[in-house]
């Protein structure tokens, strides 16, 4: 059944570009550019200077591109990797790839960020790196992270936070970060896609040839490398979105106090608001059961707003640690309460730029509806 309020609307956010991308996507046709070429070159031109960085470099997704980014600082085969608990499973699986020991910590209570505390204990000897993902549209503080973590290299994982800054940085400033351009992200493509964004050229120059089978030029093959390159027509979608990312982030932090006003009353606990309004750009408006509510009282709720025709979701219904696919890594139920409890918990409610006042009226009247 198509939701009468969906998730999320992509549909209304292309109308907005269309014409752009089409006449985009015309000149890619006329060129036969498809990988590489001027569209490639001024978006990841364009996305570098929005990050305030001295590089980015496109790939194939941002699965690639957390893999990379851990592989350009020196992650190796039993390296290893300390990431938070609550997170997509990609961030585990870029660490897999290469090798290396993933360790899992908890995650602050309050705002669902990894415990800088946490992170700084797991630390051992053979800590390569540390993976802060910035959950939901907002961003870790990364200096109070390299306070305590030390000489580790710091990867972040940003693919929820394009356009998010905090006290004037954004992700990858002075080290380097990795982003997802998936469809419903903040700057999304029409299809996979991500980057690698940092300070070093070094690095910036080593990604790149990772993603070119080793090489800066063809046939020239200086690593092992990958395939994994932003094609020219996704590069049209996002140079398109890129100009209006600031005014649609803007919308999102609209909403999301719209949300927090309007939920005021209700028995659900609200996302936390950081006093620092850019360092959130609301990718995802999570709310949460009490801790007192029954495991099945989400379900429930969930049930209520898709038989009203709201859409909703969950990020995530299990921390890495409780998926099949990471039970090796020894990790027990109770191992991180915190992002255990939050999981069973959490859910997600519509939020996109193109939702209008009037549609998040209705969502609030089914939520309060639902939790009756």
């Amino acid at each position: 059944m198509t939701a009468r309020i969906p998730f999320l609307d992509l549909g209304a956010q292309h109308a907005e570009i269309a014409d752009e991308v089409a006449q985009g996507f015309e000149r890619i046709l006329a060129t036969t550019t498809f990988l590489g070429g001027p569209d490639v070159d001024a978006f990841e031109s364009e996305f570098a200077a929005y990050q305030g960085v001295g590089h980015a470099i496109g790939l194939a997704n941002g699965t690639d591109a957390v893999e990379f980014a851990l592989r350009a600082v020196g992650v190796g085969p039993g390296d290893e990797v300390v990431m938070p608990a609550n997170t997509f499973v990609a961030t585990a699986e870029a660490a897999w790839r290469i090798g290396a020991k993933v360790v899992l910590v908890d995650i602050d209570p309050e705002s669902y960020l990894m415990d800088l505390a946490a992170a700084a204990a797991a630390r051992t000897s053979r800590t390569r790196a540390v993976v802060p993902v910035h959950l939901f549209g907002r961003l870790v503080d990364i200096p109070a992270l390299r306070d305590r973590v030390g000489e580790v290299a710091v990867v972040e994982d940003a693919a929820q936070a394009q356009g998010a800054r905090l006290r004037g940085r954004a992700a990858g400033q002075g080290g380097i970060a990795a982003t997802s351009f998936y469809p419903g992200k903040n700057l999304g493509a029409y299809g996979d896609a991500g980057a690698v964004v940092t300070d070093s050229a070094e690095f910036g120059r080593y990604v790149r040839r990772l993603g070119g089978h080793g090489g800066l030029v063809k046939y020239e093959h200086d690593i092992v490398g990958f395939t994994s390159r932003l094609d020219a027509l996704q590069a049209v979608v996002l140079r398109a979105k890129l100009a209006h990312l600031d005014e649609w982030n803007a919308r999102r932090r609209h909403l999301a106090q719209r949300y927090d006003d309007l939920l005021a009353d209700l028995p659900i606990l609200l996302p936390e608001i950081p006093a620092e309004a850019e360092s959130h750009v609301w990718h995802l408006y999570v709310v949460r059961l009490p801790d007192d509510a029954p495991v099945t009282a989400r379900d429930e709720v969930l049930a209520r707003l898709t038989a009203s025709g709201v859409g909703t979701g969950i990020h995530y219904p299990k921390p890495v640690h409780l998926t099949p696919a990471f039970a090796d890594l020894g990790y027990s139920l109770g191992a991180f309460p915190h992002a255990e409890r939050a999981a069973e918990r959490m859910f997600s409610l519509p939020m996109y730029p193109h939702l209008s006042d009037a549609q998040q009226d209705e969502v609030v009247a089914a939520l309060t509806a639902a939790l009756q």
